[in-house]
């Protein structure tokens, strides 16, 4: 390591639609489960309702492929009124065992840009989901030589970064968070005090869009790309260290 990092000791990094394509597989999965219950009936808000459902059942469910299809088969009795099929419902769980089985598909970039920001900061990967899936997409990635840690939580909010950092040894104003989702990568991670590399992807789960930057924005880049990364991570290392 040199002196480039300044106040920043710690670099984490988000993994789905960050590091890899996620909700590029849950869209079309959508798309084919709205494909199935229109034989019964015509919705034009079938997403919106399957979203509906989604969200009450995060609770319970988690996030993930696992939750998705369980949410899927409720959202379809609702929609069909219990008219939806036995082969139907099996189309649906074949869906996720689709989601599941899919192959890692790293984004443009990805190894380079990881591996640039390691050799001036320690990394760690911080995802969220279902354990025994992201646990196969890390395996899969080829990425995990070059994270110090690897945490796979339930649930990114300040309480779950608190504590992280605790463990981690650090304060917030020594992390910086690199990831697509405002409200699970940027916000917390800011709210706390810490700083945030914003990387837009093309598509966002509507659970996810549903987050605004209240504090904290000087703190935070976006960028277009990860190529850009190193150099927004130098910006922000000598604002810290400022």
């Amino acid at each position: 390591m040199d002196d480039t990092r300044g106040g920043i000791a710690l670099v984490g990094f988000d993994a789905d639609d960050t590091l890899w394509k996620s909700q590029d597989y849950f869209d079309d999965a959508q798309l084919q489960f709205e494909r199935i219950v229109s034989a019964y009936v015509d919705l034009a808000d079938a997403g919106e309702r399957l979203y509906a459902v989604e969200k009450r059942n995060l609770a319970l469910f988690g996030y993930g492929v696992k939750g998705m299809v369980l949410s899927m088969i409720e959202a379809a009795v609702e929609i069909t009124g219990a008219r939806i099929s036995a082969a139907d419902l099996h189309r649906i769980v074949e869906l996720g065992k689709a989601l599941l089985r899919h192959p890692v598909e790293l984004l443009p970039g990805v190894r380079e840009a990881v591996g640039s920001v390691a050799r001036d900061w320690p990394v760690v990967l911080i995802t969220k989901g279902d354990l025994f899936h992201q646990e196969a997409k890390v395996r899969d990635s080829g990425l995990s030589d070059l994270f110090r840690r690897i945490e796979i939580v339930s649930e990114k909010d300040a309480g779950t970064y608190a504590r992280l950092f605790a463990e981690f040894g650090v304060a917030p104003s020594q992390f910086a968070m690199v990831g697509n989702s405002l409200r699970s990568d940027i916000a917390p991670v800011l709210e706390l005090g810490g700083w945030g590399v914003h990387v837009p992807y093309h598509l966002t789960w509507a659970h996810e869009a549903e987050a605004e930057v209240r504090t904290g924005g000087e703190r935070m880049r976006s960028i277009e790309g990860l190529d850009r990364l190193p150099p927004a991570l130098r910006e922000l290392a000598a604002l810290a260290r400022s």
